[in-house]
């Protein structure tokens, strides 16, 4: 069996992010009363003034510092593979998560409707979100087509995979009642995905 370094091991970080962001959505639902997975959006779980606000969002953070940690490391093993648009996807896909990290927190949503400041309210869902999603499509798509070049037939087929799940997410989220349902098939892809790719640099000689 190779021996594994400690970056490779530290690459976990992926998985640990996924069980933290798993957390955050069953944590956060006990405790908003009257939480429906179905029709309610995540972000309602961490919205500013929610039940569920606190927990929720401790978290989130557990979350996005393990996230951010994997795909940094990630970078720094990914360099050494010969595809340049692999290591292009995986670049992108780091810069995805952290603007996600860092512009979610700091225009996050209110629990109130009412209390959205229209500047607020456009910059999460106008600006934050357009880029996060433009992000996650084109690197992914890079990620698979680096992949296959490659011969990993299965790390590619997982990065379509993801992206499958967060274009339907996408284009049915926001025209349907079950938007709860429709959103996590979005969220949730990047987030697997984040663990998929940890595993991915577990294997890979740093």
């Amino acid at each position: 069996m190779k021996k594994r370094k400690l970056i490779n091991w530290l690459c976990l970080s992926g998985i640990v992010a996924v069980i933290f962001y798993l957390l955050h959505d069953i944590v956060g639902a006990a405790n908003y009363p009257g939480y429906d997975w179905i029709h309610d959006p995540v972000s309602y779980l961490t919205a500013i003034g929610a039940h569920s606000e606190y927990i929720a969002n401790a978290f989130v953070t557990g979350y996005k510092i393990f996230a951010c940690l994997c795909c940094v490391l990630a970078c720094i093993i990914i360099k050494n593979q010969k595809q340049k648009s692999l290591r292009l996807g995986v670049y992108l896909f780091t810069v995805m998560n952290f603007i996600s990290a860092i512009g979610y927190a700091f225009v996050p949503l209110h629990y109130n409707s009412n209390d959205n400041a229209t500047i607020q309210l456009y910059v999460h869902n106008g600006i934050i979100t357009p880029i996060v999603v433009l992000l996650s499509i084109v690197s992914l798509i890079m990620i698979a087509v680096g992949a296959f070049k490659q011969k990993q037939k299965k790390f590619g087929a997982l990065a379509l995979a993801a992206l499958a799940c967060m274009f339907i997410g996408s284009v049915f989220a926001w025209n349907v009642a079950e938007v709860g349902i429709f959103e996590r098939f979005s969220l949730y892809s990047a987030v697997i995905f984040t663990g998929i790719l940890g595993l991915y640099c577990f294997k890979i000689k740093a």
